[in-house]
């Protein structure tokens, strides 16, 4: 009876999974397998939050497991190592994973393949995270993107819903003892930090399948108009799930499409409502292409014109206030709480915040990608690199530096009755919607309800952002 190795990474669903489905399709038993090495994605070994969605997911994946009959096999050390041991214990005569894009993970996964077919064991990787692989859209030059809209017009000229592929009923799985226990890991942080993750997320692929239908049913009519609310829950809150890949997108553009189907006359409406969403998928898939073809960008700015960019010293009490939600600018203070209480936060506002880092507190935006890296539950190193390149100006089909967003008047706009930040800001509850985003307005009022002045001026420091800026370009 032909063996074979399905290595889980963050692929952690039984449904269309590609390297699950080829492996069960050429062998008679397989091992699902997951191996704990995060040493191997340094420097960017998985945050805090992270840490956490990963225990509860591989605690749903091996309970899925179970049902099927099998059991998730837990290591821990090096992947070679392992995969060499495993293979050998077992009579395994093939590896199987899906393909990751980090350039820690590329390298290694490399390596892996190389060592294992050196050795006699096939290795066999798939895509199971993209509409397309990082090599499979090129300009007309034959290089990579580095401009959304033509990379977006491209790709979705290649789109077409597909059948996704099915659970397995049943896996047969060799026996084979010394799985470590999943605690073992030591995933779950050591202080109740993450009460209010329990409160708002369910990891693993029941989880984002709910959360799915959840966005169908209420979300998705609304979308283009709502998903700029922090204060509506307009947004489909999958970018965990998907990080994790308890769903893929393919999955996703069928479910999407076959609510469509089921709507009758509102066929042709739905369908048009869930192209905004389908862009932002690609977008997904834009900033894994721009990680692929430039590695260097987790650590250094795209656009090496931002290198000489005279960023302010290191304020370490600034940044404590940025990620405390104590900067005295509400939207931005609301945004980093619902950070820190729930391991998430609207995407309106992480531009906000992040132009507000990098631009009136002029703190390099590194800083903020590394407490974003610790703190989200969806930490992406592509989109995160992506997200904060992009609102700093130095990145990829960047936002321009001198667009700074004014804190204000996006609160004004985006949260108009100030709901948003009455909830994460409470010493704000009791504040007139006119001066909810500017407190400071009313002193005597900001005073009593203890929330702090701002920590810049806004219109003095967007002056000198401006200034650097000019500096940078003279």
């Amino acid at each position: 009876m032909s063996t074979a190795i399905v290595w889980f990474r963050r692929d952690l669903r039984l449904a269309d999974n590609p390297a699950l489905d080829a492996a069960l399709a050429a062998h008679a038993r397989v091992l699902p397998l997951y191996i704990h090495a995060p040493d191997e994605e340094a420097p960017w070994e998985p945050g805090a939050a992270s840490r956490w969605w990963l225990h509860h997911s591989l605690a749903a994946l091996a309970d899925d497991l179970a049902r099927r009959g099998a059991r998730l096999h837990i290591a821990r050390g090096a992947s070679l190592d392992v995969l060499q041991a495993l293979a050998h214990a077992t009579g395994a005569d093939a590896v199987y994973w899906n393909r990751l894009y980090e350039p820690a993970i590329v390298a290694r996964d490399k390596r892996v393949k190389h060592e294992l077919r050196a050795q006699g064991t096939a290795a066999h990787s798939h895509n199971g995270a993209m509409f397309a692989e990082p090599w499979e859209i090129e300009t007309g030059q034959g290089g990579p993107y580095r401009v959304f809209t033509p990379y977006w017009r491209k790709l979705r000229a290649t789109l077409e819903p597909r059948t996704p592929l099915p659970a397995p009923a049943r896996i047969d799985a060799p026996a084979l003892a010394g799985s470590l226990a999943l605690d073992a890991l030591g995933l779950l942080p050591r202080i109740p930090w993450d009460t209010g993750f329990h409160e708002n997320w369910t990891p693993g692929e029941a989880g984002a399948h709910a959360a799915l239908a959840d966005f169908c049913g209420d979300g998705l009519v609304d979308y283009a108009t709502d998903r700029d609310r922090p204060d509506l829950p307009g947004t489909s809150r999958l970018s965990p799930h998907l990080h994790f890949g308890e769903i893929s997108p393919r999955q996703i553009h069928w479910q999407l499409d076959a609510y469509a189907r089921d709507a009758g006359g509102r066929t042709q409406g739905l369908r048009a409502a869930a192209e905004p969403y389908l862009r932002e998928l690609g977008w997904r898939d834009f900033s894994l292409h721009l990680l692929y073809h430039f590695p260097h960008t987790p650590e250094r700015n795209l656009n090496p014109a931002f290198d000489a960019f005279p960023w302010a010293p290191r304020d370490d009490d600034a940044l404590a206030a940025w990620r405390r939600g104590r900067t005295g600018v509400p939207i931005v203070d609301a945004g980093m709480r619902e950070l820190w209480h729930t391991g998430w936060m609207h995407n309106r506002v992480r531009m906000v915040v992040a132009s507000f880092l990098t631009k009136n507190l002029r703190q390099h935006w590194s800083h903020g990608a590394r407490w974003f890296w610790d703190t989200l539950v969806d930490a992406d190193l592509a989109n995160n690199t992506q997200g904060w390149q992009w609102t700093a100006g130095t990145g990829a089909d960047a936002s321009p530096y001198f667009r700074i967003f004014n804190p204000v008047s996006q609160g004004e706009r985006f949260d108009p009755d100030g709901s948003y930040v009455r909830r994460w800001v409470p010493e704000l509850a009791r504040f007139p919607a006119k001066l909810v985003h500017e407190p400071w307005k009313d002193a005597t009022l900001l005073a009593r309800s203890g929330y702090p002045e701002p920590v810049v001026d806004l219109k003095e420091s967007r002056e000198a952002a401006l200034e650097a800026y000019q500096a940078m370009k003279g």
